[in-house]
């Protein structure tokens, strides 16, 4: 029998050989950011010429390979099959650039391994997960003594928003009313809200018709007027309201809702308030801005993503909740064999994890670097830049700006020789182009947009959540999407006349 204290480890790696094999990953790592510039932003190859890549390891080998041949094969794989969302020139969704200290985090982090699900598997990992969610409630103005945990991303941030609410407000909810006649609840906001609400309302509501779209203006902010008579018209039909979302910055257009009569109606009604800020609530962190999310500390609870405009790598979501209490009382369920002491901060009882990686590490060093000033100055960069490209697009007459909040802006390429105000025919041809225009531009690897509906146009949208990005890449876009846009116009005109 071999001695167990002798046997080869098959995915050991002695310590000479991590820190060499270590030191060349961290070169290529270096390297590839240093150049990061000068690649596409996004690769020309299909899903099959990448799976081709794959192919010699369709089935699991039977024999291990040498970890330094691995890393080489599987760092040459991402740097060049890759969106690279690092990239100057990325500008689509809101994924942001990845902090360089990030990076590293990540990796000290996972050396230790820590399970922040409870205090004493992660004591140090622990504390310091507190003292992030209590930076980024002050950063954003969030009232002192504020619960939270971190999590994934925007959906699951704001589903322990919607589920603490829930608790909150509604006392009976329809899995425990066995027997009795279940009450119609109803939960409120602008049709411009990500698509997490509906995900929420389908898991753990009372169904899809419970959720009540409220329209927008033309600023795609929530009508208020619509909202109280939606409101008042459930009332009189004896359903029961408790939730409204609010939003601080949508996916869509960077639209804030008016924060401050939010919590005012909520507070009339006694409705659980929720921001959804996943994009745009860490811009309160900048003076100027100050004005426009007034009423966000008045949120019972708040959504916001470090992995947005903190610039951490991914994932990285944070839910935050007012009050700590009510937060413990959703999630918590001790039984008997847990052993715990009432003065350590156990995250388990605080969201659906159990086990939970130590997503803190990458966002406290991150708070850390830069501090207060650092993310006030970067967000104001990018929102600079976001205002640069409108003006630029309204300077051209071969674009339309559509709309400008906070980092986004969207417009479209509407070529001279199509009337500004045109019929459906008109708004039909432009949204095809645009469509085509928008896969061109990422086929092209020069730059990368994504897609936005403005008060009903197809539009191209531009999100900088990204310390790379500079004036002049900023300054070529409109080149760009006008140069491919006459491309396409002219393939279109040919096709129409042949």
């Amino acid at each position: 029998m071999i001695e167990l204290d002798k046997r080869k480890v098959p995915l050991e790696i002695e310590a000479e050989t991590f820190r060499r094999i270590g030191y060349q990953m961290i070169d290529r790592i270096a390297l590839f950011l240093e150049n990061i510039r000068e690649r596409p932003v996004t690769p020309a190859a299909n899903a099959d010429q990448i799976r081709a890549r794959l192919k010699a390891e369709t089935r699991l080998p039977e024999q291990g390979q040498s970890p330094e041949t691995l890393l080489a094969k599987a760092a040459d794989l991402l740097f060049h099959f890759s969106l690279l969302n690092g990239h100057p020139r990325f500008w689509g969704y809101v994924t942001s650039s990845a902090a360089p200290i990030g990076c590293l985090a990540d990796l000290l982090a996972a050396a230790v391994n820590p399970n922040v699900g409870a205090w004493k598997l992660a004591p140090v990992a622990t504390e310091i997960e507190l003292q992030t969610i209590r930076w980024i409630a002050e950063l954003i103005g969030f009232p002192h003594g504020t619960g939270g945990l971190l999590v994934s991303g925007g959906n699951m941030a704001n589903f322990v928003g919607f589920l603490v609410g829930r608790h909150s407000k509604i006392s009976s909810w329809p899995s425990e009313t066995e027997g009795k006649e279940v009450p119609h609840f109803a939960v409120y906001a602008s049709s411009e809200t990500h698509t997490w609400i509906e995900k929420a309302i389908d898991l753990f509501g009372a169904g899809m018709t419970s959720l009540r779209w409220v329209r927008t203006d033309d600023d795609q902010r929530i009508d208020l007027s619509e909202l109280e008579r939606q409101i008042e018209e459930d009332l009189r039909g004896e359903i029961v309201p408790f939730m409204v979302v609010g939003n601080a910055g949508t996916v869509g257009t960077g639209a804030v809702d008016p924060l401050r009569e939010l919590a005012v109606i909520c507070k009339k009604h006694q409705l659980w308030f929720h921001v959804d800020g996943a994009y745009g609530a860490l811009a309160a962190v900048v003076p100027g801005l100050k004005a426009q999310f007034d009423g966000i500390d008045k949120a019972d609870s708040l959504a916001v993503d470090p992995h947005k405009w903190l610039y951490a790598p991914l994932e990285a979501g944070c839910a935050l909740v007012r009050d700590v209490v009510l937060l413990r009382e959703t999630f918590s369920h001790r039984p008997a064999y847990y052993h715990l002491e009432e003065k350590e901060v156990n995250f388990f009882e605080f969201g659906l994890q159990n086990s939970r990686g130590f997503r803190a590490m990458k966002v406290w060093l991150g708070l850390a670097q830069a501090g207060r000033e650092g993310y006030s100055q970067m967000i104001s960069d990018d929102i600079e830049l976001a205002r640069e490209l409108y003006r630029l697009v309204e300077a051209n007459p071969d674009l339309e700006a559509l709309s400008q909040s906070l980092s986004i802006t969207t417009f479209r390429y509407h070529p001279r020789t199509v009337p500004r105000v045109g019929g459906p025919e008109a708004a039909d041809y432009l949204d095809r182009l645009n469509r085509e225009l928008l896969d061109r531009i990422e086929r092209s690897g020069e730059a990368f947009l994504s897609n936005a509906l403005v008060n009903g146009s197809f539009a191209l949208r531009a999100c900088v959540v990204n310390f790379r990005t500079t004036l002049s890449d900023i300054r070529f876009l409109p080149e760009i999407v006008v140069r491919l846009g006459r491309e396409i116009e002219y393939e279109l005109e040919a096709t129409r006349s042949g």
